[in-house]
């Protein structure tokens, strides 16, 4: 069967249609032969483009497909493709990230592992990870102020230093440089000095240090020795040997008891007063009528007569 050329013509012309087709869907990262799932997400602003990666661990997955602005809602719609033997929950976050210095971006899915699957045409819900560049945008302005300070102080210093410095000549400079050395060199010969008496008092140093080290262990060995006394139950017994003073206490006030009756009836103090003024009277008597005492087994009875006040004095 002879074929014509204008059939061989159109058939040219159809394949590289075709191949023109293939090729810039190639270029623009898309591939017509292979069978992708399409999922929706939405941003405040827009930092992708089209084809940028999708990842999940840093794996590539699947592609932005497309990039439409919301007239209503005024945020940037994206909807991208992903492998679909990828599976991953509807609680999910698709999150932006910048892929490198240049200022690259890319989305990521964080799977979150919870709720239901996520099905091809779904919402996914999405964040913004700030990159290295956007930091340092948003602190350069801390950044400069930063430098600016620093740059003051060096000037400031500088100006200290000139105002130190009062001989700006030749000859100033170079002596103050020698007084500079001089001070340095007097610092040098106090540190030999001081190095010089810890070598010489070594011993002595090592031998505080060594008692400090045993007082600091005598210390440790009596806390525990105080941890280990019971302070409850002494504290306790103290409290009950207290109470039992208190309801001593407590019974003199109520008139309980010799003492309470001692201090507070007033018939029994009474009555002994009287008692000790008779035993006085009794040995008065017997010290000026001894004879009445020595005779008290005889028939004859001395009566008793009460001394005067000049006997009693």
């Amino acid at each position: 069967m002879k074929i014509s050329r204008e059939i061989k013509t159109a058939v040219l012309v159809l394949s590289g249609i075709a191949l023109f087709i293939y090729l810039f869907s190639y270029l623009k990262g898309e591939d017509i032969f292979t069978d992708t799932n399409t999922y929706y997400t939405e941003f405040d602003y827009n930092a992708l483009s089209p084809s940028s990666s999708v990842t999940v661990k840093g794996n590539k997955v699947g592609k932005i497909e497309d990039i439409t602005y919301d007239f209503e809602t005024g945020k940037t719609r994206v909807s991208f493709s992903v492998n679909p033997r990828l599976r991953f929950s509807k609680s999910s976050v698709i999150r932006l990230y910048e892929t490198g210095l240049m200022g690259g971006n890319a989305l990521a899915i964080v799977d979150s592992y919870q709720g239901e699957q996520a099905n091809p045409g779904d919402f996914i819900n999405s964040e913004v990870q700030p990159g290295l560049i956007t930091s340092l945008k948003n602190n350069f302005s801390g950044i400069s102020t930063d430098f600016d300070r620093a740059i003051r102080s060096a000037d400031t210093l500088m100006t200290s230093i000139n105002a130190l410095v009062v001989d700006q000549t030749d000859e100033g400079l170079k002596s103050t440089i020698s007084e500079l050395n001089s001070t340095l060199k007097s610092f040098k010969s106090l540190s030999n000095a001081i190095q010089d008496v810890i070598k010489a008092n070594d011993d002595k140093i090592a031998s505080v240090l060594d008692n400090f080290e045993q007082t600091s262990k005598d210390l440790s060995e009596l806390s525990s020795q105080l941890k280990d006394v019971d302070l409850n139950k002494t504290v306790a017994n103290l409290n009950q040997t207290l109470a039992g003073v208190q309801a001593i206490m407590s019974r003199i006030d109520n008139n309980e008891g010799t003492i309470g009756k001692l201090l507070n009836d007033d018939k029994l103090y009474n009555n002994l007063e009287a008692a000790s003024k008779e035993m006085e009277l009794l040995l008065l008597d017997i010290k000026l009528h001894p004879a009445r005492y020595r005779r008290i087994l005889s028939k004859k009875e001395i009566p008793y007569q009460p001394p005067t006040d000049e006997q009693k004095n």
